[in-house]
């Protein structure tokens, strides 16, 4: 009686053709495989980012509120009132270190927003119009109906400048809320919400550059376009280095200072700018890490081999480690994170902290009721309106995953406005300091409320999983995880 060996797994993949891998399901390709690894992962990695940052921003928002209200609230404007100076020959610039948190780290804030466009614009969800046409339609809605209700609750005088304020969504804090409610979400909502979010983004970005700006200065447009002339020639010459492009980048957010623009769109055109297709690519790095691989050993087997030997090859490789992603996706994964829990949560530190014993609801009252009605009641009812009006036109239709009930807690969290609604508010009032308080505090309240909203609401909107479904549902997210 013969014994029959047990089968190797490389053989068995090699006798199917090699269409499995070890440890790969049967059937299923090691490229698809790798492919959908790497479209997914990126996602993933953006959304726990997104999560973990909330909680961080929502502490120096609360460390903030209660510096601006203790015994020590002097030193909290002191600080950001300090002022810096910058002394190059005769050349003096004189600022405070607000301004270099709001107009210069803030432009790093606004670099990754637009690489985020960028890359959703070439890969992602606003490639395709099909798939980018429900998240648009809900974000145009929930950025119009908040601003009418503001400039009819807020009808004249300074006041009116703030109906941009409630347009916003802070997709930091509303991904971490969406988090809080669990598997209760699925992940396709979740998607719906970034989407929603970065479209709101363009939306803010349109409105600071068109209406929350100064006189235009055509001298200052010159230098920023000569910046981005800059730009294209060193892509048409092929400069990859990242460090290569500060100079024109500091030309940009020169020039957009001196033109009357808010500096911070620097950042946006900045990251529109940034090739998102990569060079290398996965396969291309697998071939050319091979080739230098090779090659240094080749080099280090010989006798008389030194260090010097291996400069050339190994700049090869990191060349090809480097290309293996785009400049776009690339900078989105070194500056992410640094921008999640370092500027965001400054910029929060530094922008949140409102007296509230100096705030007078008195004189005006629009503002408050226009910010915390707008986000908390407009966001909603214009996201559910926008996109019902478009379904019943067949010009939507939802996701798979997705019924009008997620819609629903989309657009209340959607009314988490936070940074860019800060932001705004500090440009809209930035002569009016009492306005600028009370819209500082209609923010945080709306925000807050909304929050709230959005997780009692999402108990009773969202079914509940079950224990084996939840079971289930974390093998899917298990085997998702080791695509």
């Amino acid at each position: 009686m013969s014994t029959v060996p047990p089968a190797d797994p490389k053989s068995t993949a090699a006798a199917a053709g090699g269409a499995a891998a070890p440890g790969a399901p049967p059937g299923s390709r090691p490229a698809v495989r790798r492919l959908a690894r790497a479209m997914v992962r990126p996602l993933e990695r953006f959304l726990a980012i997104e999560a973990a940052s909330g909680v961080v921003l929502l502490l120096a928002a609360a460390a903030a509120l209660i510096w601006a209200n203790s015994p020590w609230h002097g030193s909290y404007h002191d600080l950001w009132d300090l002022p810096l100076r910058l002394t190059l020959g005769t050349w003096k610039l004189e600022t405070t270190l607000h301004f270099v948190v709001n107009d210069i780290l803030m432009v790093i804030f606004f670099f990754v927003v637009g690489l985020e466009i960028r890359r959703e614009i070439a890969g992602g969800e606003l490639s395709d119009l099909r798939r980018a046409a429900l998240p648009v339609v809900a974000a145009v809605g929930g950025m119009l109906v908040p601003a009418v209700m503001y400039v009819v609750l807020a009808p004249g005088g300074e006041a009116a400048r703030g109906w941009g304020v409630p347009m916003a969504t802070d997709i930091a804090f509303a991904v971490g809320i969406l988090a809080l409610l669990g598997k209760r979400v699925p992940a396709a909502l979740r998607v719906l919400l970034l989407a929603l979010a970065i479209i709101d983004d363009i939306g803010a970005i349109l409105v600071i550059a068109i209406f929350y700006s100064s006189g235009v200065e055509l001298g200052g447009f010159a230098i920023a376009g000569a910046g981005m002339v800059a730009i294209l020639i060193l892509q048409t010459i092929g400069v990859r280095r990242a460090l290569a492009y500060v100079p024109a980048g500091v030309a940009i957010w020169a020039g957009m200072l001196i033109g009357g623009v808010h500096p911070t769109i620097a950042g946006v055109i900045l990251g529109l700018m940034t090739p998102a297709r990569a060079w290398y690519g996965l396969r291309g790095f697998l071939a050319a890490g091979r080739e230098h691989l090779d090659e240094i050993e080749r080099r280090a087997d010989q006798p008389d081999a030194t260090a010097h030997d291996l400069v050339v090859p190994l700049a090869k490789l990191r060349r090809a480690h480097r290309e293996a992603l785009s400049p776009c996706e690339s900078l989105l994964g070194q500056l992410h994170p640094w921008v999640a829990f370092g500027i965001m949560p400054i910029f929060a530190l530094a922008n949140a902290g409102v007296d509230l014993g100096g705030v007078d609801l008195g004189a005006s009252p629009g503002v408050l009721l226009g910010i915390v009605v707008g986000l908390m009641v407009g966001k909603p009812l214009g996201v559910v309106l926008a996109c019902g009006i478009a379904a019943k036109a067949r010009l939507v239709s939802l996701p798979r995953g997705v019924d009008w009930r997620g819609v629903a807690l989309v657009g209340l969290v959607a009314g988490i406005g936070f940074t860019m609604a800060l932001f705004i508010a500090a440009l809209a009032f930035a002569g009016a300091p009492e306005l600028h308080a009370t819209a500082k505090l209609a923010v945080l309240l709306a925000s807050a409320g909304a929050a709230v909203l959005t997780l009692v609401a999402g108990r009773f909107l969202l079914p509940a999983v079950p224990q084996a479904g939840a079971a289930a549902t974390a093998d899917e997210a298990e085997a998702s995880t080791h695509l």
